[in-house]
């Protein structure tokens, strides 16, 4: 349907809808949702809210950008990259309720679930933005590193036991590039610039590779799936080698994050940082429970 001018668009019509819509009728139609018999639900369950809990609160991080980057190419940049990581959040936390079978939608799973429910990594919810006194190019440092792992996680999810999972692998695949493509092009562009450009863009690796060990530890539930991150590092630390290379950086040598009895994100152990980004990210939800626009 055609219209004479931009905000027709904006009008309730019974077979169009603005923007991305509260919802979706079908996720990922045609894949078979059926959970595998040889797979058991509750790893399922958490594996999907790992990768799920990943994408999501990367999401609302990269968010923080918007009307404050560089430039407003930027500014667009990072909203279309927050919103594909959010697009791949809600397919794997409409997959984790699936699996969960108590009826827990996508909307419970991000908005009503305490801090130590949740599985995503330390690097995704580590303060860097701009109201945090953080800086760009630590974010790009951290979307670099972040991209970079998650291309070589769904590749090596292509083939796993539950075809949504590997349907959301292969489909994210496509958006990853270009969140790494697009890191990598600041990372250079930052560490091969000005001596003050160089500067920060180091720093920002320093800040974020602390995390990294994280990444690569396999947790338990991955185990019980026949996953093992560590298969991947190789790959990861050869497309790092060759970006910081071209960018004229040093790869960074800080000893890793400290853990709480051997846990951390996977376990529902965050950063301090994790309390205060749910209490923006959950705040309308839960003062309007139940409210719907």
């Amino acid at each position: 349907m055609s219209f004479d001018n931009a905000y027709e668009s904006l009008i309730d019509h019974e077979d169009t809808h603005w923007a991305f819509g509260t919802g979706f009728s079908e996720a990922l139609p045609g894949v078979d949702r059926a959970v595998p018999a040889d797979v058991d639900r509750a790893d399922l369950f958490a594996y999907c809210l790992m990768l799920g809990d990943d994408a999501l609160v990367l999401s609302q991080r990269l968010a923080e950008w918007c009307s404050r980057a560089p430039e407003l190419e930027e500014d667009v940049a990072l909203a279309n990259i927050a919103l594909d990581l959010l697009g791949q959040a809600r397919l794997l936390l409409t997959r984790a309720g699936e699996v969960e079978g108590l009826g827990r939608d996508e909307d419970a799973l991000a908005y009503l679930r305490d801090e130590r429910d949740f599985r995503n990594v330390h690097l995704a919810e580590i303060e860097c933005g701009p109201f945090a006194g953080g800086d760009f190019a630590t974010t790009m440092a951290r979307l670099l590193v972040f991209s970079t792992w998650k291309i070589a996680q769904y590749s090596a999810l292509l083939g796993f036991a539950d075809p949504v999972v590997a349907a959301v692998a292969a489909k994210g695949l496509k958006e990853l590039a270009y969140h790494r493509d697009h890191a990598a092009q600041w990372v250079v562009r930052l560490g091969d610039g000005t001596d003050e450009s160089h500067r920060r863009m180091q720093a920002g690796l320093e800040r974020v590779w602390p995390f990294v060990e994280e990444l690569f530890a396999a947790h338990p539930v991955e185990q019980r799936l026949g996953l093992d991150p560590a298969a991947y590092r190789a790959e990861f630390d050869s497309v790092i080698d060759t970006v910081l290379a071209a960018a004229g950086l040093k790869r960074p040598t800080s000893v890793p994050a400290a853990r709480v009895n051997g846990r951390a994100g996977r376990d529902g152990v965050h950063t301090e940082a994790m309390g205060y980004l749910l209490a923006e990210m959950q705040h309308l939800h839960r003062s309007l429970p139940g409210a719907t626009w």
